[in-house]
């Protein structure tokens, strides 16, 4: 049971419920968390600077401070139904309260998620086929190599949602307006040309149904950075968990162009 006020899921996040974000709070804007030292955030934001299709920002934290001004009073040390802990590029742990990790050196990015379009899909009568079956959206980690910047490097993660392929335009024009959170697709069609094998095994999230009259439809990705992280191998870093959302005080209208 999902809740319709962002407070509200964030309060039940907070208390310990752990569950993938889509659909919740529909028409409020969500965000993906990745936290890194001081030392290394210059880099980071260069990497998004340079990526902005899977790596639009949203927000940048004080340094050490778990606030952001997309939802005043929130705690991203709690607020967010699960986190990755990652040292030297392996996830050691993944935790429903991340205070005991937070270090005060810290820099939180926010960057922008297509949760936040996915209301004005359905309202456009394209169907959400994750949402249809209670599931993550299915997360791929691709053949295409982001921009390098500093220490990180990696490549671009996408998610796929499949569209009836009459549909796939009226899905296009409509996430074109949110360029803030991801925009348009970066692909359609052919997984292969990503250097995606089988649909059936996401690197993050769920598999969905692809129907006969489906066409695989690729966004750029807010794990992006979570892949940068992987191949780079800093020595720390929090993130959120694939799917597992800022559910923010923003309305998604803010980000349509």
């Amino acid at each position: 049971m999902t809740v319709s006020e962002p407070a509200a899921a964030r309060a039940r996040f907070r208390a310990g419920e752990r569950r993938p974000t889509a659909g919740w709070a529909p028409g409020y804007a969500q965000a993906n968390l990745i936290a890194v030292p001081r030392d290394l955030a210059y880099d980071l934001l260069l990497f998004a600077q340079r990526n902005p299709r899977p790596c639009p920002v949203l927000d940048v934290s004080e340094v050490g401070a778990p606030t952001t001004v997309l939802a005043p009073g929130a705690d991203l040390r709690t607020d967010l139904p699960a986190y990755r802990i990652w040292e030297h590029g392996e996830c050691v742990a993944e935790v429903g309260d991340a205070t005991a990790y937070w270090r005060d050196d810290l820099v939180a990015v926010l960057i922008g998620c297509s949760f936040t379009f996915e209301r004005a899909l359905l309202d456009a009568g394209v169907p959400v086929r994750h949402l249809e079956e209670g599931r993550n959206v299915p997360m791929y980690r691709t053949s295409v190599a982001c921009r390098p910047a500093g220490r990180l490097a990696g490549p671009m993660v996408v998610s796929m949602r499949p569209v009836p392929a009459p549909l796939v335009p009226t899905a296009v024009l409509v996430s074109g307006r949110f360029p803030a959170v991801h925009g348009a697709p970066v692909h359609i069609g052919d997984p292969a040309a990503l250097g995606i094998t089988d649909l059936s095994r996401p690197d993050f999230g769920d598999a969905v149904t692809v129907e006969d009259s489906d066409v695989p439809v690729f966004w750029a990705c807010g794990v992006t950075p979570q892949a940068a992280v992987m191949a780079s191998k800093p020595a720390f870093a929090i993130s959120h968990a694939p799917g597992h959302m800022l559910v923010t005080d923003v309305r998604d209208a803010a980000y349509a162009a």
